[in-house]
């Protein structure tokens, strides 16, 4: 247990800043986000937590989660009940959960004029923090239907600090002594959620970019009367030259970030929160914990695991019941795909090649953009029949050890049963031991 994130009597808003403030100090402690909506890999992440003893922090995205549903159908308050619901079941206490807003700005709403964008935006901060989310991600640096191919600093900041506004003034309608939200301003170069073009790993941020946007987001700020938000701006979003692709990741160079890591002003007292940092080696997430990357975003990685997990069980069931003529066996594969293809507009634009190609990226790549198929009725009756299925009988420890050697020695030690619903969770957690290891909370 990380004693600075831990201190018992602390809230988790609370408990953030003196961890950040610690690993400004000596470099040492950092945080993850868990930036999902799936349902298993918040239980996943509720159970890492609770074998941690430590707090969870989860952040939805303005694609995910907004006034209008998002993609995952879910509004503020149904994603905070949700998750909240979620740790009542395995019982974490309701005080040891961060929620938070990632990418929240007009990106959803970009093909439209930016005064209509900008206007569902504010609403979607505001719903933010009436739900209960303290951590805020303001991020208006995309373009929208009647902007400049590319926003400049100043307007992105102009922006930015509306949206702060439009958070602060929802705090009116809450209770005295609620806690004031946390906020993070930037963005990396990518677009959100990782998928960079093959070839080079991203320029990382230069200490003058760094410089010049805290500059004049505190202008912006101060122009709008937020010098009280400003003061809790913990941290700001940088290049750190991590990112992935459809079937490549840039791994974390030390030696190509050490002029940023060590370029952090002395005020205001932030640090940096890196992005797209999935797939990263535990050596690399250590290190940049300790370059001062203090925080550490997760999202693709923990659906990429999950669909890892189901595509090995379904491999499972069919060598343990092909020859059963009497048992229907899932068609996990075939339904997803059909899904896919049925609504292609989230993995489209991402995947390239001929059809054999797209075939592979659809259910293989490191951008997943299977993940917005999950929740599709079709897929989720398969899922369930392959559960069904693999509880109704036991599973052969010999094929664990085939398709799925990590859960095997779990099962073997007895850290996990041998069901499928322990074994998809413990999957997902393999990748949350990695961030919790590199943050010190284990």
């Amino acid at each position: 247990m990380n004693p600075v994130t831990q201190k018992r009597g602390r809230n988790a808003s609370a408990s953030l800043q003196d961890l950040l403030a610690h690993n400004r100090l000596s470099g040492k402690g950092g945080v993850y986000a868990v930036c999902s909506a799936h349902p298993w890999v918040i239980d996943a992440a509720i159970q890492q937590a609770m074998e941690d003893d430590s707090f969870l922090r989860i952040e939805s995205t303005s694609s995910q989660v907004n006034q209008l549903g998002g993609y995952s159908g879910k509004t503020p308050s149904q994603f905070a009940d949700f998750v909240h619901a979620a740790a009542r079941r395995m019982g974490l206490p309701e005080d040891r959960i961060l929620l938070g807003g990632d990418h929240l700005g007009p990106f959803p709403w970009r093909t439209e004029a930016a005064d209509s964008a900008l206007s569902k935006a504010r609403e979607l901060a505001r719903a933010c923090v009436l739900a209960g989310y303290r951590k805020i991600h303001l991020d208006a640096s995309m373009a929208c239907a009647d902007d400049a191919e590319v926003l400049s600093e100043p307007v992105v900041a102009q922006r930015a600090a509306v949206l702060c506004q439009a958070a602060e003034e929802a705090l009116k309608d809450l209770p005295t002594g609620v806690d004031l939200p946390l906020y993070v301003i930037g963005t990396e170069v990518p677009a959100p959620g990782g998928e960079s073009a093959q070839g080079a790993p991203p320029a990382v941020t230069t200490i003058e970019s760094l410089h010049r946007t805290l500059t004049i987001f505190e202008q912006a700020f101060e122009d709008r009367g937020l010098s009280a938000a400003w003061r809790r701006v913990i941290g700001v979003v940088v290049q750190p030259g991590v990112e992935f692709g459809d079937d490549v990741v840039f791994e974390y160079d030390r030696t190509r970030a050490r002029p940023l890591s060590a370029g952090l002003p002395c005020s205001p007292s932030l640090v940096f929160e890196a992005h797209s940092t999935d797939y990263q080696s535990p050596s690399a997430l250590a290190q940049m914990v300790q370059d001062h990357f203090a925080i550490l975003k997760v999202g693709p990685w923990l659906t990429f695991a999950f669909r890892e997990a189901v595509f090995a069980l379904s491999a499972i069931e069919r060598e343990l019941l092909a020859e059963d003529k009497s048992q229907r066996l899932s068609q996990l594969r075939e339904a997803l795909d059909r899904a896919m293809l049925r609504e292609p507009a989230f993995w489209l634009s991402y995947y390239k090649g001929d059809e054999s190609q797209l075939r592979i990226s659809r259910a293989f790549s490191y951008s997943d953009r299977c993940r917005y198929y999950w929740h599709e009725i079709s897929v989720q009756a398969e899922i369930e029949r392959l559960i069904g299925n693999l509880t109704a009988r036991p599973v052969p420890l010999t094929l664990v050890s085939q398709y799925l050697p990590f859960e095997y020695e779990a099962i073997r030690t007895e850290q996990i049963e041998n069901q499928p619903e322990a074994i998809i969770r413990y999957h997902i957690q393999l990748v949350l031991r990695s961030y919790a290891t590199a943050c010190g909370m284990v």
